[in-house]
């Protein structure tokens, strides 16, 4: 596994933490303006105010609140080095209770072509540019990527289980019906028993694809900077959430697509354009679809939504048989590939270009958004799609291949605000 090493945290000074769930946030993208203006309301030290600051200069609105938050205490820096597990409460769809449990640590940044930390999906350019600034004007890690690795022994989770098992948490905080703990792990022999578990695994990124890139990038801008550089400073790493793929508590989501603003489009052309390379059911509704997509088809399939008509498909043939150019084999048979290439792509004529702009492409979360959508004439074609198998993400992974943006959803989201790391001297 790639190197994990502690380090101070900054959090949340005791004046304020006691009201933690005021406090904290998701990560940037996914932060909507509504839901800004709702964080700035909830507390004057909401983590958006650094995350995804409201003001005409967002960069410098950040760095200056860092500074001044520091220097009042809000903010407190941990005395010494320290990794922080971190369990997150909540229920699925289904309304069980689960708890993925993973912990925060400073991981060395590597190339892609290193093979020790590996992505699963395409970046786009604008989101890496905003947080290359944000990491230059504050000097910090303000949120963290989310990694997985794959322990299928569990023996990481036991040890995440037995540290935390009795001990008060240092952060507890419930945002959007999902409960994180955080606890503080300085001890050197315990640090050094968790690194030896993953000592051989890979981390395959989860969440946060363009805040690794941007991490790499920030490195790179500094090293040349630096006569002097070594390869340990703080900037050789990025905050990390690392969780084990085999966790009990990990779900993944799949991500929706609302189809909208091509001109012309005709909607009975289209069922007859996807007639012709898919079985099409005709389904009476919503309920019918979820029951659609849990049956287990070995084929990529996906449901349709249009005015008035639901419908199931299941590609007939081979995916190397219709896909506009050769596909690698750990892609072929994903859902969202075969989405985005023959019904996107050749059927509906939406471009790379424009999926990258989101011009007639935006993504929901939520099924009975897409069904909002349609109805409401905001969207002509709504996509619901499965979620992504973790095994999936791991050989796309390893194939060093790369699904379409937005092609995994691991929920819940890791928290703002928990931990934040400071990309300057440790001293």
């Amino acid at each position: 596994m790639p190197e994990i090493v502690p380090f101070r945290g900054i959090v949340y000074g005791p004046g304020v933490a006691g009201q933690a769930s005021k406090l904290i946030c998701p990560p940037y993208d996914a932060i909507s303006a509504d839901l800004q203006r709702a964080l700035y309301e909830s507390s004057d030290y909401n983590a958006v105010r650094l995350e995804l600051p409201a003001e005409a200069d967002p960069y410098a609105a950040a760095a200056g609140r860092m500074r001044e938050w520091l220097a009042s205490s809000v903010l407190v820096r941990d005395d010494e080095p320290a990794l922080y597990p971190c369990f997150q409460t909540f229920e699925d769809p289904q309304g069980v209770s689960r708890t993925r449990k993973g912990l925060f640590a400073a991981l060395r940044l590597y190339e892609p072509s290193e093979g020790k930390v590996l992505p699963h999906e395409r970046t786009l350019s604008g989101p890496k540019a905003d947080r290359l600034k944000m990491f230059r004007e504050t000097g910090a890690n303000l949120s963290s990527i989310f990694g997985l690795y794959a322990d299928q022994t569990r023996r990481t989770d036991k040890l995440l289980y037995e540290f935390a098992e009795g001990r008060e948490p240092v952060l507890d905080a419930t945002f959007d019906g999902v409960r994180s703990r955080m606890w503080r792990m300085s001890d050197p022999a315990l640090i050094s028993r968790f690194a030896a578990k993953l000592a051989d695994l890979t981390v395959y990124i989860a969440d946060g694809h363009h805040r690794y890139e941007t991490g790499l990038a920030y490195r790179n801008e500094r090293a040349a900077a630096n006569p002097g550089h070594t390869g340990r400073e703080p900037y050789n790493y990025i905050l990390a959430y690392l969780s084990n793929i085999y966790d009990d508590g990990l779900l993944i989501l799949p991500i929706h697509r609302l189809v909208h603003g091509l001109e012309p489009f005709d909607p009975q052309a289209f069922v007859a354009r996807l007639d012709s390379a898919f079985t099409v059911w005709e389904l009476p509704g919503r309920g019918a679809l979820d029951k659609f997509l849990a049956e287990k088809r070995a084929v990529p399939s996906f449901g349709i939504v249009l005015p008035g008509v639901v419908l199931g498909v299941s590609l007939d043939a081979k995916p190397s048989g219709v896909l506009s150019s050769p596909v690698p084999e750990a892609l072929q048979g994903l859902d969202v590939v075969v989405l985005h290439d023959l019904v996107l792509g050749q059927m509906l004529g939406i471009r790379a270009e424009a999926v990258e702009k989101e011009s007639n492409l935006t993504y929901v979360s939520r099924t009975d958004a897409v069904f909002d959508a349609v109805a409401s004439g905001r969207a002509q074609v709504g996509i619901v799609l499965r979620p992504t198998g973790a095994g999936q993400v791991m050989s796309v992974s390893q194939s060093g291949e790369a699904m379409p943006q937005k092609s995994t959803w691991f929920y819940p989201k890791v928290m703002t605000g928990m931990v934040f790391r400071s990309l300057e001297s440790e001293s």
